[in-house]
Formats: structure tokens, sequence, C-alpha cells
């Protein structure tokens, strides 16, 4: 049986073979990850989208509990606000805090279990998300500027609670798998335009 000589190959047919494997190897990358075509982590893209509504959750959980806690066990008397206010001496807030706490004390035993427990659900079901976020930024700055000792530094617990609270409002967080998207549509908001500076 005869043989026959093969030659060099040519450039045309070299650059056809190298395409085809460069391809070969992404279908199976992209077989092998089923995420390979999805992911993108651009600013506008899904999972940001995901994330910013898994913050607002967590955060919007995470004063509902408080609130909740203190309305089991207290319920509208909750006698601890107005006792820290008192106690808050030299800040940066001066006699305000301390004047509340003596002559709103009856105001604020209720509103802050109150407070936080409405604060928290409209976060976690995504409704008025930039009203109940400047709420919990007044609360969050209160606990912060409380803690006038700053024992773990200016930047603590309450300040990064403060930050959150930032975020809800500067991302508007209501409008990612949120009702403030829904309610946004509603006829109301369309005659009221500026009722959308409380939603998101």
């Amino acid at each position: 049986m005869g043989f026959h000589s093969v030659g060099t190959p040519s450039p045309l047919y070299a650059t056809v073979v190298r395409n085809s494997i460069c391809e070969v190897t992404q279908m199976s990358y992209q077989a092998a990850n089923p995420l390979a075509d999805d992911f993108e982590l651009e600013l506008g893209g899904a999972w940001t989208a995901y994330w910013l509504a898994f913050l607002r959750v967590v955060t919007g959980w995470w004063f509902f509990h408080a609130g909740v806690t203190k309305l089991i066990e207290d319920g509208l008397a909750y006698s601890y606000g107005p006792m820290y206010l008192k106690q808050m001496t030299g800040t940066a807030l001066g006699p305000i805090p301390v004047l509340m706490g003596e002559h709103l004390g009856w105001l604020i035993q209720a509103m802050v279990p109150l407070g936080e427990t409405l604060i928290g659900l409209g976060l976690m079901v995504g409704a008025l998300v930039r009203l109940a976020s400047v709420f919990g930024v007044f609360f969050m700055s209160l606990f912060w500027i409380g803690n006038a000792g700053f024992g773990h530094g200016l930047v603590n617990s309450d300040f990064m609670g403060l930050l959150l609270f930032m975020t809800m409002i500067v991302l508007a967080t209501g409008r990612y798998y949120g009702l403030d998207a829904i309610i946004e549509k509603t006829k109301l908001v369309k005659r009221h335009p500026k009722l959308r500076y409380l939603l998101g």
C-alpha cells in the first residue's frame, strides 16, 4: 500500500483548526459552568439587584426583630428609651436628648419599639423604603452620638447601621423586588410624582 506525502499545512488551514479548538474549548467551559452566560457584576445587572434586595431585607429584619422583642417584653412602655436619652450629656447634640428624655418620655417609650418595628417591616416588604430609612438614620444617629465615649472608635456598629440606612436611601433599594416598584406605577404616584421621593 502506498503512502502520500503530506506537506506543510497552509496558514488558512491552521487558522481554521485553531478557531475550531477555541470554540470547542469555550463550549466545554460553558457546559461545565451554567453561570458563564448569566454572571454579570454590572451596576444595573441582576446580581446587583439580588444583593440590594437581600441587604434591604436583612437590615429590615434587624430593626423589626429589635422592635418586636421590645413590644413583647414591655409593650408601648419601653422605659429604657427615656433613660438612654437622659444620660446623653456632653454629646454633640447638646442638651436636646436630655430634654427629650425628661419631657417626651411618654412618647419615646412608645415610639422606640413601634418605630423600630414599622421601619423594619417597611424595609422587609420594600414599602416606603426611603421614608422608613430616614427614620432609621434618625434612630441610628441617636444611638451613635449617644455612645459619647466611643470606646470602639468613631466607626462602630452604630455608625455602620447608619450607613446601611443611608445606602437604602441613596440606592432606592425598595425598587428591587420590593412593593415600592409596584406602588410607583399607581395612578396616585403618577398624579403626584414627588411621592416617589418617599418610595424606593
